[in-house]
C-alpha cells in the first residue's frame, strides 16, 4: 500500500523517537550491570549502590514537571534533542568519577536530561497518528524500554568485564549525543485547535490533572509496576551472580536477553490486544492492565523460590512478558483522558508520580532489605506488591467508564 508523505514522515518520527528512547534506557540501565564492579572498586554497601539508581530517579521525577510546562509552550523537537545531548554527556562523565559522591552527582545529572525527553516525546509521537492506532504506536515506542534495558545490561556487563566500568560509561554515552543533534531537525506537529494555545498555559493548569480521577489511578497503577520492574532491573543481574555463581558478563547477557525477548513480545502483545478489545470494550486499556499485574505477580514470585537456574530464567521471562503488557495501553489512555493542550504536562505529572512511588524508592529500599535479610527477601517483597497494581487497574477501569467512556 502506498503511503502518503505525511504517513511516511510519521513512521520516520516513530523510528527516530524509538532510537533515542532506546539510547535513553541503555544509558540508564547499564549502571545496574556494572553494580558488582563499582561496588568492589569503590567499596560500597548494597544501600549505597541502590541509591545510585534512586538518586537518578529523584532528580528525574522532580525536574519533569518543569519541563512538561515548557514542553506545551515551545518546539518539542528542540527539547528532545537538548535532553539527549545532556544525559549522554552526563553518562560519559560518570566514567570520570573518582569516588562515590562524584558518581552520585553524575548519575543524578543523567536524570535531568532524561526528564526533558520523557515528558514531551510520548505526546509528540502520539499526535502524528490517529486515535485508533495510538495504543500500538505507543507500544512500539515503549519497546525501547526492554530493548534498551537489555542492550544496557549486555553492553554494560561485557564492556565492564573486559574494559572496566569507567570505559563502559565512556562508550555507551557517545551515541545519544549524535541522535540528540539530529532531533533538532524533526518537524513539530500540533493539532490545529492548539495553534497558539501554549501562550495561555500556566503552571496552574496542573490542577486540572489532579482532579482527573482516571489519570491519577493510571499513574498509581503505573507506579506500582515501576516499583517492581525497577527492582528487577536494578537487582536481578546481581541476584544471578550471588545465588547461582554466574560471572557478571554472563548474568547480564542472560537477564538482558530475557528482558528484550519478553519486553518485545509483551509490549506488542499488550498494544495489539488493547486495540483489538477496544472495538468491543471501552475499558480495554485497563483490562490489559489487570491481566498484566494479576498474572505477572505470581509468576514473578516463583522466580525467587525455584532452585534451578533454567527454571528461574524461564519464569523470569514469563513474568516480564506480562508485566510489559500495560505500558502501551496506559500511555494511550493518558493521551485520551487529558486535554491535548496539556499533554506534556500530563506526562510530566505521570513521570513524577510513577518514579516518586516507584523506582525512585525500590533500588535503595530493596538494597536496605537485602542488607538486613537477603536479596531473596527483597525481591519477594517487590513481587507481592504487584498485586496492588491489579486492584488499582480494576478501579481505574471503573472510573474511566464513569467519566470518559461516553
Amino acid at each position: 500500500m502506498h503511503l502518503g508523505k505525511t504517513e511516511k514522515y510519521s513512521c520516520l518520527v516513530l523510528v527516530f523517537i524509538f532510537c533515542i528512547s532506546m539510547i535513553n534506557y541503555i544509558d540508564r540501565q547499564s549502571l545496574f550491570a556494572l553494580f558488582p564492579l563499582i561496588q568492589k572498586d569503590l567499596n560500597l554497601t548494597d544501600t549505597q549502590l541502590g541509591f545510585l539508581g534512586s538518586a537518578f530517579m529523584i532528580v528525574y521525577m522532580c525536574f519533569a514537571p518543569f519541563v512538561g510546562y515548557i514542553g506545551d509552550r515551545v518546539r518539542r523537537p528542540a527539547i528532545i534533542g537538548l535532553s539527549a545531548v545532556f544525559w549522554s554527556a552526563a553518562t560519559f562523565l560518570s566514567g570520570l568519577a573518582r569516588g562515590y559522591p562524584n558518581l552520585l552527582l553524575a548519575r543524578s545529572a543523567v536524570g535531568i536530561g532524561e526528564a526533558g525527553y520523557g515528558t514531551v516525546s510520548p505526546a509528540y509521537l502520539a499526535e502524528w497518528f490517529p486515535e485508533d492506532r495510538r495504543a500500538r504506536v505507543l507500544a512500539v515506542y515503549t519497546l525501547a524500554i526492554p530493548a534498551g534495558t537489555a542492550v544496557g545490561y549486555i553492553l554494560g556487563g561485557i564492556l565492564g568485564q573486559h574494559f572496566g566500568w569507567r570505559n563502559a560509561f565512556f562508550i555507551v554515552g557517545v551515541p545519544g549525543m549524535f541522535l540528540g543533534l539530529g532531533a533538532f531537525f524533526l518537524k513539530e506537529i500540533r493539532p490545529p485547535s492548539l495553534s497558539g494555545a501554549g501562550k495561555n498555559i500556566s503552571l496552574l493548569d496542573y490542577r486540572a490533572l489532579f482532579k482527573n480521577r482516571t489519570f491519577l489511578l493510571i499513574c498509581l497503577a503505573h507506579s506500582i509496576g515501576t516499583f517492581s520492574m525497577g527492582a528487577l532491573a536494578a537487582w536481578m543481574p546481581t541476584y544471578f551472580v550471588r545465588f547461582y555463581g554466574l560471572p557478571i558478563g554472563k548474568a547480564s547477557v542472560f537477564f538482558g536477553g530475557i528482558t528484550v525477548a519478553a519486553g518485545l513480545l509483551g509490549t506488542l502483545m499488550g498494544g495489539w490486544l488493547a486495540d483489538f478489545l477496544r472495538k468491543k470494550r471501552k475499558d480495554a486499556y485497563f483490562i490489559v492492565g489487570r491481566i498484566a499485574f494479576f498474572i505477572g505477580a505470581p509468576v514473578g514470585l516463583c522466580v525467587v523460590f525455584v532452585h534451578s537456574l533454567p527454571a528461574a530464567l524461564t519464569l523470569a521471562f514469563f513474568a516480564e512478558l506480562f508485566l510489559f503488557c500495560y505500558s502501551g495501553p496506559y500511555h494511550a489512555a493518558i493521551v485520551e483522558t487529558v486535554s491535548p493542550a496539556i499533554r506534556s504536562m500530563a506526562f510530566a505529572v505521570e513521570i513524577f508520580i510513577i518514579h516518586l512511588l516507584g523506582d525512585a524508592l525500590s533500588p535503595a529500599l530493596l538494597g536496605k532489605i537485602s542488607d538486613l535479610w537477603n536479596l531473596k527477601a527483597a525481591l519477594t517483597f517487590a513481587m507481592v506488591y504487584l498485586l496492588a497494581g491489579g486492584a488499582v487497574s480494576w478501579l481505574a477501569g471503573r472510573t474511566y467508564i464513569r467519566d470518559f467512556a461516553s
